[in-house]
């Protein structure tokens, strides 16, 4: 009873080989979906931080500005017109430190630009495969 038929024994083989082919195609198809959603997390976050610190760059830019007038109104004029100058300038320069410090904060979100998820699970796939090759099973 231990001995099989040297053709079936051959069919499924070739039908393991089938499905393995099948399967690290599906796994390889959906580490490359999992990689680009990643990316395109990413790529978000880093758009969303370039454009915190654009913003940052040209409120601090308006702000000098307004730092520039208020001097010059100072200068012309001793009067209390330069204080709500100064005050709109300090503002200003203040709205620009808050933009900047959230675009940093979301440029190191984004970086390294890794699909780091994605790399990790295929690495776990592969050790899996490995393992169950050692030891002779299907994973």
């Amino acid at each position: 009873m231990g001995h099989t038929d040297a053709r079936t024994d051959h069919a499924s083989t070739a039908e393991l080989m089938s499905r393995l082919s099948e399967q690290v195609t599906t796994l390889v198809r959906d580490e490359l979906a999992l990689a680009r959603l990643e990316m395109v997390e990413k790529g978000k976050k880093a758009g969303k931080g370039a454009g915190l610190l654009g913003g940052a760059g040209m409120a601090a830019l308006y702000g000098t500005g307004a730092l520039i007038f208020t001097g010059g109104a100072a200068l012309a004029l001793v009067m209390p017109v330069w204080a709500a100058a100064l005050v709109m300038a300090t503002a200003l320069l203040v709205a620009a430190g808050i933009a900047a410090v959230a675009g940093k904060r979301e440029m190191a979100r984004a970086v390294p630009p890794t699909p780091e998820v994605a790399i990790a699970s295929g690495r776990r796939d592969v050790n899996a495969v490995l393992t169950a090759a050692r030891r002779g099973t299907n994973p």
